[in-house]
């Protein structure tokens, strides 16, 4: 099934592997691609986790496909290093001839305006209508809208009220969060959206190097599972409910709080919380329950029973497109 967003990018699903940390190792990014979604780049991911120097990394991916390849960019302000390794990591992206781009948390205007010269296109991460008004302002093409049903870092509207609040602006809109079945991307599709983006259901795959405690936590986790805690980034991250969760709680400690609403600290904080949860999502991935067991997961677990090849997984999801056409 083509959508406006499968012709913009030249790809035969409307499927996005989203970025993850540190989930999106090179061979679970390429497959997806490969088998005719598009698979999305996380940096940190790619050269933290999996220790590839940038450059390298996405010339591995290259050897696996030579077709479309994302690359996601945190744009978020509060480290001006980090922010100047990611207009790094765009550059080297745009100089590797890599053509589509999901920003996140701040202003994409710099991303746009580079990354257009170049002729490629830029899509960005919303949870409602005054950050896509704002991103829209800075030249996006594009929306991944993401709901209240999505792991990490989730929304708070649900998938229709985001259609409804978005669709006005006249740009292709990704539906993220909640699907994890064949069924439920056909009806994201049905409702409207260009296309869906699935992070949870592809950890659940065989190219995923997530550890077998992840994924089992996957297949057995329902819906009523998936709880949000504050402690990891210091905003609320859907994660799945492990007896570490319970014993620790969700709720960040009431000095963090006070210091997470000051307008003055609460970058500060946000980025002490990120360095933490670099540091734990990674051994918690790596290591599995033998460490803090930080797994992050959407609603869509409810969809999800079983861990098959990513190509397997893209196919399933098309095929549930048929009678769309």
């Amino acid at each position: 099934m083509q959508t406006e967003f499968t012709r913009a990018l030249g790809i035969d699903v409307p499927l996005i592997c989203g970025a993850m940390y540190p989930c999106s190792n090179p061979e679970l990014v390429a497959a997806v691609s490969e088998a005719g979604g598009i698979g999305i780049v996380q940096p940190l991911s790619l050269t933290y986790v999996h220790g590839y120097e940038f450059r390298e990394g996405l010339r591995y991916i290259r050897s696996m496909t030579e077709k479309p390849v994302g690359i996601n960019l945190i744009i978020e302000q509060s480290s001006e290093r980090y922010l100047r390794r990611v207009y790094e990591w765009l550059d080297i992206a745009l100089e590797e001839n890599f053509r589509f781009f999901v920003t996140a948390l701040g202003n994409p205007k710099q991303v746009v305006s580079r990354a257009s010269a170049a002729g490629a296109m830029v899509y960005h991460d919303v949870t409602e209508r005054r950050w896509a008004e704002k991103a829209l302002d800075g030249g996006v093409d594009g929306f991944i809208c993401v709901n209240n049903r999505a792991g990490g870092h989730a929304g708070t509207l649900s998938p229709e009220q985001l259609l409804d609040d978005l669709a006005p602006l006249g740009k292709p809109l990704i539906c993220a969060g909640g699907i994890g079945s064949p069924g439920q991307f056909a009806e994201a599709l049905r409702l409207g959206y260009a296309g869906a983006q699935l992070g949870t259901r592809f950890i659940a795959s065989k190219e995923c190097s997530a550890h077998d405690d992840y994924k089992r936590a996957i297949l057995n986790a329902h819906e009523s599972d998936i709880v949000l805690t504050d402690k990891i980034s210091g905003v609320p991250v859907s994660v799945i409910k492990t007896p570490y969760i319970e014993r620790t709680g969700t709720q960040a400690g009431p000095i963090a709080k006070r210091l997470l609403k000051n307008p003055r600290t609460k970058h500060w904080m946000r980025l002490i919380y990120t360095l933490q949860s670099v540091w734990s999502l990674k051994h918690a991935s790596l290591k599995g329950i033998s460490y803090k067991d930080y797994f992050q997961a959407g609603k869509s677990v409810e969809g999800i029973s079983e861990i098959l090849p990513a190509k397997d997984i893209v196919a399933e999801f098309a095929r549930a497109t048929q009678r769309l056409v």
